[in-house]
């Protein structure tokens, strides 16, 4: 039977482009508003609510995703108090979900199974359930981000004259914040909590190099991810690896190889 016929296979293919898809969207937003370390602060965080739902029994991914939207919640507003704050309360809600997600799991009786797939991943063991969880999160994701895009823009790029334009900047943030809570939570399956925020920042970070504009930058940064995502897929099934970890190594080489092409091609260009 051909690999491709495998349903845990398809599952991890159909994974690959829903995460894209959602990566590229936010991942693009979280680059532009600076917020990588408020997004690996959640990521870690959301460690709490992996505890929480193995504690009570029920499903990993709809405890977490509430979880982490909570926390995103909560540090925006505590942010929006004490701006000049921000990166300890970030290392604050960090620790304390991680460590919140171990006391947790402790407490668990009876509890065997191997966490490393939350805390690095596991993209061939997605679910159909899982993959219903991705979709409802990409039609929200993609449904928010076009209905808010232009007052996000603005926002991202320019606060002050946001206001001045009587738009709801507290509000916005708040909303982003939330989307980039459950994109963190649809990439646990793929890269783990440990790798999200480098599958967040380096698809966005590589597209910047030669996109245009904001749009074009979501485009280029979904598939670029994707491309991360299925060489990674390949190279892991090929050397039986790590699937988060070769998914990254592979966006990180991506980074090196374009950035140092750009570099060669401005200095072959200037004038001597």
């Amino acid at each position: 039977m051909s690999l491709l016929a495998q349903t845990f296979m398809q599952h991890a293919l159909w994974a690959c482009l829903l995460v894209s898809i959602a990566c590229g969207l936010i991942g693009t937003l979280i680059m532009v508003n600076r917020l990588s370390f408020m997004s690996g602060g959640m990521a870690h965080g959301a460690y709490g609510g992996v505890g929480l739902a193995l504690y009570l029994g029920w499903p990993v991914l709809p405890v977490t995703a509430l979880f982490t939207a909570f926390l995103a919640l909560l540090l925006g507003a505590l942010g929006a108090q004490k701006r000049e704050r921000i990166d300890t309360l970030i290392g604050v809600l960090w620790a304390a979900g991680m460590a919140l997600g171990i006391i947790l799991i402790n407490l668990t009786a009876g509890y065997a199974q191997d966490l490393m797939s939350y805390l690095f991943g596991s993209l061939l063991t997605v679910s159909s359930q899982d993959l219903g969880l991705m979709v409802l999160a990409d039609a929200i994701i993609v449904a928010l981000v076009a209905l808010f895009y232009r007052a996000l823009l603005v926002v991202s790029f320019d606060q002050d004259f946001a206001r001045s334009r009587q738009l709801p900047v507290l509000a916005l943030q708040l909303i982003l914040l939330v989307l980039v809570a459950e994109t963190i939570v649809m990439l646990i399956q793929v890269v783990g909590l440990i790798l999200v925020v480098a599958l967040l920042t380096l698809p966005p970070a590589v597209a910047e190099l030669h996109a245009r504009d904001l749009r074009g930058m979501m485009l280029a940064a979904s598939l670029w991810c994707l491309l991360f995502c299925l060489s990674g897929l390949a190279l892991a099934f090929v050397f039986n690896l790590s699937t988060g970890a070769c998914i990254v190594a592979c966006a990180c080489l991506a980074y090196l190889l374009v950035a140092s092409w750009r570099s060669l091609r401005r200095r072959m260009v200037q004038p001597r």
